[in-house]
């Protein structure tokens, strides 16, 4: 027994890092980024308030991930999450502006009715999206392509194109307040992938989406309700499109139909840098909170380097095709993965 006891964490170590190279690659690139940033710009990249801001800004596209990610998990794609949580946070914030005009009424029930109202309000467009696609059959890029239109012009037509503002003062704690030193938006950010993270890994349901992403057919003669474990990721990614709308609204004492419009291609990218498999099936909550800080931190360090909105954006692209196709490169650590993934059926 003695002479096996060395061998025994060597092997543990060796399983914990072929089962998560991809993880450990994208802490090592988070690392390398903020050490690059650091480095070039270390009077303003490490200061308290580039930290305080980054924790200000990163929570909003980060729920929005953790939304594209349930989606890609069934094998599809949510393409209405801008769309949904400007909806939601339009239609929240006319309720909240019109009950706190009247300085004398209270905030306290308007500023938890329009809370409710956003997350009902995106909950409802996710399950509109579960339905068109579980049910009339559409594929998700279109189904959801087309109801972002729809949630666009929702709102366009409710705000005819202006931006809903005037909300109470308390509100905006909500997006610029902090506790006990920590941003509030982070704190919210930390909650939401905590209880997506237990979801996924945890209970039942979870493991019926990832193999439903894994193979679909499978799945389906398993005897589980594709239909609705489509609808509940959906629904769920709907859910958090509409808490992203609150933190937005709140941050900026604001709220227009175009907000976040970059943040599509920014979750996309994220969720596929993360370890998301595009196709279903596979994919981790740690890694996509990984993927979120690299990309803050390349973001910040943009800031601070003054590059354009046209470069970024290029960056942005290119990424994400550099990612995909690295994806599909089978290193000898991904083929173990893959292998294991398929022998356990699970992505």
């Amino acid at each position: 027994m003695s002479q096996h006891r060395p061998e025994a964490p060597q092997g543990a170590w060796a399983r914990f890092r072929s089962e998560n190279m991809d993880l450990i690659r994208l802490g090592g690139m988070a690392v390398l980024i903020f050490a690059v940033m650091a480095a070039l710009r270390p009077s303003l990249f490490l200061s308290s308030n580039n930290f305080v801001s980054m924790g200000f800004q990163f929570p909003e596209f980060a729920i929005l991930t953790l939304a594209m990610m349930i989606s890609m998990l069934t094998g599809g794609i949510d393409l209405s999450i801008i769309g949904n949580m400007n909806l939601s946070a339009i239609l929240a914030g006319m309720v909240l502006a019109s009950m706190t005009a009247d300085p004398t009424n209270p905030v306290g029930l308007p500023i938890a009715l329009a809370v409710v109202i956003a997350l009902a309000v995106g909950t409802a467009g996710g399950l509109v999206n579960g339905l068109l696609v579980a049910h009339v059959g559409i594929p998700p890029i279109l189904a959801t392509l087309g109801t972002s239109q729809v949630f666009l012009g929702l709102a366009i037509v409710l705000t005819g194109g202006a931006s809903v503002h005037g909300f109470p003062t308390a509100f905006s704690f909500i997006g610029n307040g902090k506790i006990l030193g920590l941003p509030v938006p982070v704190l919210v950010f930390a909650a939401l992938a905590i209880v997506v993270a237990v979801v996924l890994n945890k209970s039942a349901f979870g493991a019926k989406v990832y193999l439903l992403g894994a193979n679909p057919l499978a799945s389906r003669f398993a005897g589980l309700k594709n239909s609705g474990l489509l609808i509940g990721a959906y629904t769920l990614a709907g859910f958090l499109s509409g808490a992203a709308g609150i933190l937005i609204m709140s941050r900026t004492n604001s709220i227009r139909a175009d907000f976040g419009a970059s943040y599509l291609l920014l979750t996309i990218l994220v969720a596929v840098l993360g370890g998301v498999n595009p196709y279903g099936g596979f994919g981790k909550v740690f890694g996509v909170i990984l993927a979120v800080l690299a990309l803050q931190f390349l973001s910040s360090g943009f800031n601070m380097l003054r590059f354009s909105n046209f470069a970024r954006e290029f960056i942005w692209g290119a990424l994400l095709l550099v990612v995909m196709v690295m994806g599909t490169i089978r290193f000898p650590w991904r083929k173990r993965q893959v292998k294991k993934r398929d022998s356990s059926g699970l992505g």
